[in-house]
């Protein structure tokens, strides 16, 4: 897998915060001097309804800003896109490329025996990671478990971006700094994470850490 070019699709459910990750992910790459960009995609704009965030990093300018086909690294969110189908993509893996990488928010396996088949057959290497586990542990909230998926992402594509530049990008996010233009589902989201913390210090705080903690527990996959 070519690391200064990538193609990532993140699938999740409405109110996980997909499309703040992806928003997160494409500011800390750009801070390490590549490109990026990023597109969210959403039919319905509610709580638990499909959501695809793709964000497309290179070392070079990029001008392609439409969906991802052909991802290289496939994130998924909630469980629910591959036991329910809950996804704008059937099945969830459909477009990975050979080498590529899915990273599951679950602490069991759950892809079927089917897909399993397919995705050895292209040398994909899959990581469950209990995302949301973590992100209960260490916030106190499910909220968080965008944070905790991004964490994860670092700490098995390690030359992807330095964890450093996404803690520094999460703080810009939830401080004000941002001068990104969420849509209204994800401005909602950011408030609804703030409420939970008496200050926006300590919600960046709980969110560096449990980033961390899922970075650590993904090394080692």
């Amino acid at each position: 897998m070519n690391r200064n070019n990538l193609d990532i699709r993140m699938a999740g459910l409405g109110g996980q915060g997909v499309v703040t990750a992806a928003h997160i992910l494409g500011t800390a790459v750009v801070a390490t001097g590549k490109y990026a960009v990023v597109n969210p995609f959403f039919g319905a704009e509610k709580r638990l309804a499909p959501t695809e965030s793709y964000v497309r990093i290179s070392s070079e300018k990029i001008y392609d800003r439409g969906e991802i086909l052909y991802p290289n690294i496939i994130m998924v969110f909630a469980p629910q896109v591959i036991t329910q189908g809950k996804s704008h993509t059937i099945p969830f893996w459909t477009g990975l490329k050979k080498d590529g990488l899915i990273i599951v928010n679950s602490a069991d396996p759950i892809i079927p025996e089917r897909d399993k088949k397919a995705l050895d057959e292209l040398n994909v290497k899959i990581v469950y990671v209990p995302a949301t586990k973590l992100a209960i542990e260490f916030t106190g909230t499910d909220l968080a478990t965008n944070m905790t998926m991004l964490g994860a992402l670092c700490g098995v594509e390690r030359q992807l971006v330095d964890l450093e530049s996404v803690m520094v990008a999460v703080e810009e996010r939830f401080s004000g700094k941002s001068k990104i233009i969420a849509s209204g589902t994800s401005a909602a989201l950011d408030e609804a994470v703030r409420k939970k913390f008496e200050k926006a210090s300590e919600m960046v705080e709980k969110n560096r850490e449990a980033i961390n903690r899922a970075f650590e527990y993904a090394k080692g996959c």
